[in-house]
C-alpha cells in the first residue's frame, strides 16, 4: 500500500504531509516519518522540517515497505532531528541526566548510545531538564556552542505544560507570581526571603472531572519544581505528587510543547509531544 502526492510550490515536509493527509493525527504522521515510511522523489526522509519543492514527489508507503528504526533507539520516540538538536519524548520515570546514583539509564546516556556509531561516540548537551516523573518534549544539543545558544535565548522559548491537579481552582485561568527558594532539604518552598528568585506561572483549566482538573501551563521563569510548588501553594497539588502533595500512580505533569528560537535559522522551532496513554488515564480516573 502506497499514496503519491505531487508537490506544487515550496513548503515543510510535515506541513505537506498534515495537508494532504487531514484525517490522520499527527502522532502518526511523526511514527511514519520515523520508521521511515515517507519517501521524497524515492528517498526515505524521516526530517518533518525536510524543505519540498515544487515538482517534488511524496511517497507514504506501509509499515512493512517502511525501514525499521535502530532497535536501541526504540525506548525513545524521537520528535525531531537536525545536525544541530535533537528532541526526544522523555517517558515518565527516565532521568533527564546522569546523578551521583543512576548514571547509566538516563536519556541523555540512552540517546547517546543510540546514536553513538563503532569509533564514532556521539556527542550531545542537554539544553534543559525535565524532574524523573514527567514526561514530554526535552531537547539536546549536538554541539556546546549550539547548546549555550539555546540557553542563551531561554527567556524568548514558550514552555507549555499539561497538569492534573486535586480539586477544581476557582478561576477558569490565572497567574501566580510568587517567589521560590530552596530549604536545606533541597524541597522548595513559596515565600520572599534572602535568595528567593521570582518564579511566574500561568494556567488555563481544560477539563474539569470528579474531584480533578486538567490544566494547561506556561511558565514564564523556569525554577526547579517551579509548577508542582506553585499548584500546591494555590490549594491544588498536582495529582501524584509526593513530595508537594500525596503519592500516587503517576505524577500528573507532562511536557506538551516547547517552542524555542532555532540558533541557526531565523525560524522557530516548536516541538510537541501528545500526552501518553498514562497520564489519559490517570486524568480519567484518578490512577
Amino acid at each position: 500500500m502506497s499514496e503519491r502526492f505531487a508537490v506544487d510550490q515550496s513548503t515543510g515536509l510535515f506541513e505537506f504531509l498534515a495537508l494532504c493527509l487531514p484525517g490522520w493525527y499527527r502522532n502518526t504522521l511523526r511514527d511514519r516519518l520515523r520508521t521511515g515510511c515517507v519517501l521524497v522523489n524515492g528517498e526515505t526522509v524521516t526530517r518533518g522540517n525536510h524543505t519540498l519543492m515544487a515538482g517534488d514527489e511524496v511517497e507514504i508507503v506501509g509499515r512493512e515497505q517502511g525501514q525499521s528504526e535502530p532497535s536501541a533507539r526504540r525506548g525513545l520516540e524521537t520528535l525531531y532531528e537536525d545536525e544541530h538538536l535533537i528532541a526526544i519524548d522523555k517517558p515518565a520515570g527516565l532521568l533527564s541526566v546522569s546523578t551521583d546514583r543512576q548514571r547509566t539509564r538516563t536519556a541523555l546516556a540512552l540517546l547517546r548510545d543510540a546514536l553513538s556509531r563503532p569509533g564514532r561516540p556521539a556527542r550531545l548537551w542537554p539544553v534543559h531538564r525535565l524532574d524523573r516523573e514527567t514526561s514530554g518534549v526535552l531537547l539536546f544539543a549536538r554541539s556546546r556552542e549550539v547548546c549555550e545558544e539555546v540557553r542563551a535565548n531561554w527567556s524568548e522559548a514558550t514552555k507549555t505544560y499539561l497538569a492534573i491537579v486535586e480539586g477544581h481552582p476557582e478561576y477558569v485561568q490565572g497567574v501566580i507570581d510568587q517567589p521560590l527558594w530552596e530549604d536545606q532539604a533541597l524541597n522548595v518552598r513559596v515565600g520572599r526571603k534572602p535568595g528567593a528568585k521570582d518564579a511566574r506561572t500561568r494556567y488555563r483549566r481544560l477539563q474539569s472531572l470528579s474531584g480533578r482538573t486538567l490544566l494547561e501551563v506556561e511558565l514564564d521563569t523556569g525554577r526547579r519544581h517551579q509548577i508542582r510548588v506553585h499548584l500546591a501553594w494555590l490549594g491544588h497539588p498536582v495529582l501524584g505528587d509526593k513530595r508537594y502533595g500525596r503519592d500516587g500512580s503517576r505524577l500528573g505533569l507532562h511536557a506538551l510543547r516547547l517552542e524555542v528560537p532555532h540558533p541557526r535559522s531565523e525560524r522557530r522551532l516548536v516541538l510537541e509531544a501528545p500526552a501518553p496513554r498514562a497520564f489519559t488515564k490517570l486524568l480519567e480516573t484518578g490512577r
